[in-house]
């Protein structure tokens, strides 16, 4: 989600759009605003403490943060800010449910059409792991979800199977749903020499090398990557696997203490690298050093290292749920795997591995058809039609 703000407001400042994005300050040595670059502005919003809060804390800061975006939207006597002084504004785009709260009540203080983009839907996950759903039947996320979705001028869905879960699920009006597929910035992910990339960042030089970028929980399926890498090694092929990212979420240790635990059992030792998250610019490296990106989570509404991955020339074996499904294309660019089977997946990455120029080539050619330029344009254009609407009435 931050990839996506932070790139999506830059190609629309570059289109001439100015982009105001504003964000709760976790640090008290952050500035009021910083200029990201002409016509894109960050503001640090203080609502709670200048510190990190836990994501499952952040609903109770939501009225200071309204409150503070507020402020800075308009005047001191909370009027829109004039023309002269850059003002006003015209559309808010809240990002996440949160935001989608936040969002909600600035649309009626300051009568602008809300554009809501969730990135992830409480109904979609407990679709994906009803186990979960049972050990937690709080629904406050997805009733304000549905809340926000019917205020919305327009949802923004990232392909076609986002668009039809946010109607099936949240009875959403399919003519305010908008698909913008989000891009992939082709300066930074592109192919490059594999060897290289591996010297950079201290891999193995020899043997097939799988990667696996994501946060560490159960719904993104690292363990799959982990057994099928087990599969692999057991039935002779010399090959190891990266892990890039962290814990996250209320079982995010203890699912990263599942996979150390494997790796000892299953005698992976020396195999199996975990790297913390990492700048994103940088993960261009990983991509380009891998043989095979491994994505097995259980929902994704787009999937944008797959996406990354692609368009470094590494094909990708994944699930084929959620946007994942309108990326990789079967047998082309890559694999698609119904069942969170580990010896599936082993199977699919020997497949790609037998010919492995193919599916980088085309992984390469599909991705290029994704830009934020693109993306941008498109919201642009919903942007402006937005504003000659009627505003929708909460329902």
């Amino acid at each position: 989600m931050n990839v996506y703000v932070r790139e999506m407001a830059s190609a629309l400042a570059r289109a001439g759009s100015q982009c105001d994005v504003f964000t709760r300050s976790d640090d008290p040595t952050l500035p009021p605003s910083v200029v990201v670059e002409p016509g894109f502005v960050v503001h640090h919003v203080i609502a709670g403490p200048q510190a990190p809060v836990a994501k499952e804390h952040l609903e109770s800061l939501v009225p200071a943060f309204t409150d503070g975006v507020l402020t800075a939207m308009t005047t001191p006597s909370g009027a829109p800010i004039p023309p002269e002084e850059g003002g006003p504004y015209d559309v808010v785009h809240a990002n996440y449910w949160l935001s989608g709260l936040a969002g909600h009540v600035i649309k009626h203080e300051l009568d602008i059409p809300l554009v809501s983009t969730f990135h992830t839907l409480d109904r979609v996950k407990a679709e994906a792991m009803p186990e979960d759903l049972m050990a937690d039947l709080d629904s406050r996320r997805a009733n304000a979800e549905a809340m926000v979705i019917g205020c919305s001028d327009a949802v923004l869905a990232s392909c076609s199977v986002e668009a039809h879960q946010i109607v099936d699920l949240y009875g959403a009006d399919p003519a305010r749903i908008a698909i913008v597929a989000p891009g992939v910035d082709h300066a930074f992910f592109g192919p490059g020499d594999r060897a290289q990339a591996r010297r950079a960042l201290g891999l193995p030089a020899l043997g097939a090398l799988l990667l696996f970028v994501g946060r560490i929980q159960p719904l993104k399926g690292a363990q799959v990557a982990l057994d099928a890498l087990a599969d692999l090694v057991d039935g002779g092929v010399d090959a190891s696997l990266v892990v890039v990212g962290g814990p996250s979420g209320l079982e995010g240790d203890a699912t990263l203490a599942a996979l150390h635990e494997t790796v000892e059992r299953r005698g992976l030792s020396g195999r199996v690298l975990f790297r913390p998250p990492q700048p994103h610019e940088l993960l261009s490296s990983y991509y380009r050093a891998a043989d095979v990106t491994v994505c097995p989570s259980r929902s994704e509404s787009f999937g944008l290292v797959a996406l990354e991955s692609a368009a470094c020339g590494t094909p990708v074996v994944a699930s084929a749920v959620g946007g994942l499904t309108t990326l990789v294309d079967e047998g082309r660019t890559g694999k698609l795997i119904d069942t969170p089977d580990p010896a599936r997946y082993a199977a699919a990455i020997e497949q790609i591995m037998a010919d492995p120029e193919r599916y980088s080539s085309a992984s390469v050619v599909r991705a290029r058809t994704y830009t934020w330029a693109a993306a941008a344009a498109s919201l642009g254009d919903l942007f402006d039609e937005l504003t000659l609407r009627h505003l929708v009435a909460c329902g």
